[in-house]
């Protein structure tokens, strides 16, 4: 059984994963406008993707024996200037989740929950990965600037971007 505090935390981060997904779909729609169909793709598979970390989070905390309690989700902004506004904004929303993810741990190893100790480092190694993954981007569109032709070279490769739902260990 899960410790009421950890399953406070769980149902937060629950909200701040779907969070995630619905801003992910908001700039999705943004690069749509803009016709950058790469980056609105990138930014689809990246909804995805958090939807799915937020059914990890939902799945273990019933597994554990707590009660999911789902809260409204934010409005997102859905205006985000140019693409690298855009892919910062989505970097310093994930350095967010990172520190959101590292307070759970804390709070795991605080209450001496090994289970969700083991299951957080999951999230804490996936975090290295998104933070790095947009960081590159950002990196990208900084040195790109305003030249459109970058721009749309960068677009042009985010279109391959996909995300397949992991299959379940049995």
């Amino acid at each position: 059984m899960i410790s009421k505090k950890l399953e406070k935390a769980i149902n937060k981060q629950i909200n701040e994963e779907l969070f995630s997904a619905y801003l992910y779909t908001s700039m999705q729609a943004w690069f749509a406008d803009e016709s950058l169909d790469g980056m609105a793709n990138w930014m689809k598979a990246q909804a995805q993707e958090e939807h799915y970390h937020a059914m990890k989070f939902f799945d273990y905390l019933i597994e554990r024996g707590g009660k999911v309690e789902l809260h409204a989700i934010a409005k997102p902004d859905i205006d985000f200037g140019n693409p690298l506004k855009a892919f910062q904004a989505s970097l310093d929303h994930e350095r967010y989740i990172t520190k959101c993810i590292n307070e759970m741990m804390d709070l795991a190893i605080a209450e001496n929950d090994h289970a969700t100790r083991i299951f957080l480092q999951w999230y804490v190694e996936e975090q290295v990965e998104e933070e790095a993954s947009v960081d590159t981007i950002v990196q990208r569109l900084s040195r790109v600037g305003d030249n459109m032709h970058g721009i749309y070279m960068l677009d042009r490769e985010l279109a391959s971007r996909t995300f397949t739902w992991p299959q379940e260990e049995e």
